[in-house]
């Protein structure tokens, strides 16, 4: 048997070069979302009703209060975390137009200000774990985890500042009651839109 040495494995741009063109060559049913998580090729089902109400009204809400004109709100975005084998596509990403119109099929999640997750029974604990480790790695500033399936019950848990490895803070709070999201956005999000059944 030959032993594994490091000349065995593939440079870093290498890896992340194949993954790319694993997401962009995987062929799935209509309306499934391919995402790559800590080097994993997975394809989940269509969002459902419920996590494409919650988007509509936040998008709502932001683009209400919040969004200067060179921001926008965008769903099904796509964002790369290259240091953790990632290529996630949160269900809303507020970015600058000019990062946006300036990409190709996805974009830096650093350029991402806030990236919005919402929780389905099969992406739980990828987006309560292993999602918040990814774009903290990658320095986006602010991840709101709106988790529908929590064993406490429903919540939207706002995660900041980023210290490459993890978010230190995490702010829960239960739906129905207000959240604020920080500059640059400062604003109050009420979550009871976000209480549908």
């Amino acid at each position: 048997m030959i032993p594994l040495t490091a000349e065995h494995y593939p440079q870093e741009g290498r890896v992340w070069d194949a993954l790319v063109r694993i997401w962009e060559d995987t062929e799935a049913p209509e309306g499934c979302m391919v995402e790559i998580v800590d080097g994993i090729v997975t394809v989940a089902p269509p969002r459902d009703v419920r996590q494409n109400v919650i988007v509509a009204e936040l998008s709502r809400a932001l683009y209400q209060q919040a969004l200067p004109a060179n921001r926008g709100a965008y769903q099904k975005l796509a964002l790369a975390v290259p240091a953790r084998h990632g290529l996630y596509v949160p269900n809303l990403v507020v970015a600058p137009d000019s990062v946006v119109r300036g990409a190709g099929r996805f974009i830096p999640a650093a350029a991402a200000e806030l990236v919005v997750e919402v929780t389905s029974m099969t992406s739980a604990v990828h987006d309560r774990l292993h999602k918040p480790a990814g774009y903290a790695s990658a320095g986006a500033p602010l991840y709101l985890l709106v988790d529908l399936w929590s064993p406490d019950g429903p919540t939207a848990t706002l995660h900041g500042e980023p210290d490459h490895t993890r978010y230190r803070i995490q702010r829960p709070t239960r739906l129905g009651e207000p959240l604020h999201l920080p500059e640059p956005f400062s604003m109050v999000i009420n979550t009871s839109v976000m209480c549908i059944s």
